[in-house]
């Protein structure tokens, strides 16, 4: 079986797999560092805890009480959501892969270090046992030059300012979702808190619109999506780096436009600002789906993913309906399961010797 790790800035979630990467079992503790709650299967229990470390700790016991010891576990694999341009696919969690996802936290720094600190505690808990990771940036390493490189001078390309894309996890799972079914051109959404596109051509990421940062691209649920860089400079000249940064990421997207985030709520809610932020969010989605589809010279298929690319259908039909011009194709719903593609990629390494 395969334990795999999810380690957040104050969640640890994980879940079990098997060989033929049925879930045995999830559960995640939250807000780490104060009074939280570890939640294993069905049972639930409020607890404090100190940081990643206590946090596994508290559930490996609680796994231990479930019925999977430590010593049930063949290896464990982690999300590591940047890999940068070096590390593009699964890998044993050597000391070498080790500092290089440490040489990459400039890119992710509010990811990377929270990342690694669940891999350094399950290292402490249990030296022995082998441990694996997958990165989010990782699929999208098959985009070509032109795809990736902002016009830039050299210098800034060099120091790692080009386009890496997310979600890959999510977009690697459809691929394999789709087995032999997979369509040679297929224009890929994953619609949540946090949204991407992604065009998908014979199995094969060619273009996807997050960039540098899980910031640009659609619009989001609390994030702004495309934002012109000039104004971006003078929001930061009047807020200061930090408060733009948290207005970027924290304060915009849905939650701007309409006071809310959640989706659900806007869809049900009957006032211009929540229609307004609606439209917004699905012709955005159809612009840069545009974009995506000429990037692989057309699409056989559309499919949807993540929370609201599942369960909102008056979404979908809107983002399809402007999205008629490209013809009638077939669309498919997804479910999202990084913790699979995570589990799948360490059978992979596994199974190859890597």
């Amino acid at each position: 079986m395969i334990l795999v790790l999810n380690a957040g800035s104050s969640s640890l979630k994980i879940e079990v797999f098997d060989e033929t990467l049925t879930s045995q079992i999830s559960g995640s503790v939250t807000n780490l560092g104060t009074a939280g709650q570890i939640k294993l299967g069905d049972t639930s229990q409020d607890v404090d805890t100190r940081d990643h470390a206590h946090a596994l700790e508290l559930m490996l016991v609680a796994l231990d009480t479930a019925g999977f010891p430590l010593t049930a576990f063949t290896a464990a694999a982690h999300r590591v959501v940047h890999g940068g341009a070096i590390l593009t696919q699964p890998a044993r969690l050597t000391p070498p892969v080790i500092k290089a996802i440490e040489s990459v936290i400039p890119l992710a720094p509010l990811h990377n270090p929270n990342n690694l600190a669940g891999i350094y505690a399950l290292q402490a808990l249990a030296p022995d046992m082998p441990q694996y990771c997958s990165f989010g940036t990782a699929f999208h390493a098959t985009n070509s030059d032109v795809a990736v490189r902002y016009a830039i001078p050299q210098t800034h390309h060099d120091a790692g300012i080009r386009r890496y894309g997310f979600h890959g996890l999510s977009y690697a799972n459809m691929v394999a979702d789709f087995g032999d079914d997979l369509p040679a051109r297929l224009l890929a959404l994953h619609l949540g808190n946090g949204t991407s596109l992604c065009a998908i051509q014979n199995g094969k990421s060619v273009a996807t619109s997050m960039g540098y940062s899980p910031l640009s691209g659609l619009t989001m649920g609390t994030r702004s999506g495309d934002i012109d860089g000039a104004a971006v400079l003078r929001i930061s000249k009047s807020l200061g780096e930090d408060e733009t940064d948290r207005m970027l990421n924290k304060n915009s997207g849905l939650k701007a436009l309409a006071g809310d985030n959640n989706m659900k709520t806007l869809l049900e809610r009957d006032d211009d600002e929540a229609r307004f932020a609606v439209e917004h969010f699905c012709y955005w989605a159809a612009r840069h789906a545009g974009s995506a589809i000429v990037a692989m010279g057309g699409v056989d298929a559309v499919a949807f993913t993540g929370g609201i690319g599942e369960n909102a259908g008056p979404i979908r039909d809107r983002i399809m309906e402007l999205l008629a011009c490209f013809g009638d194709v077939p669309v498919h719903i997804i479910a999202a399961d990084e913790e699979k593609q995570i589990a799948r990629g360490a059978l992979t390494v596994i199974a190859e010797g890597r």
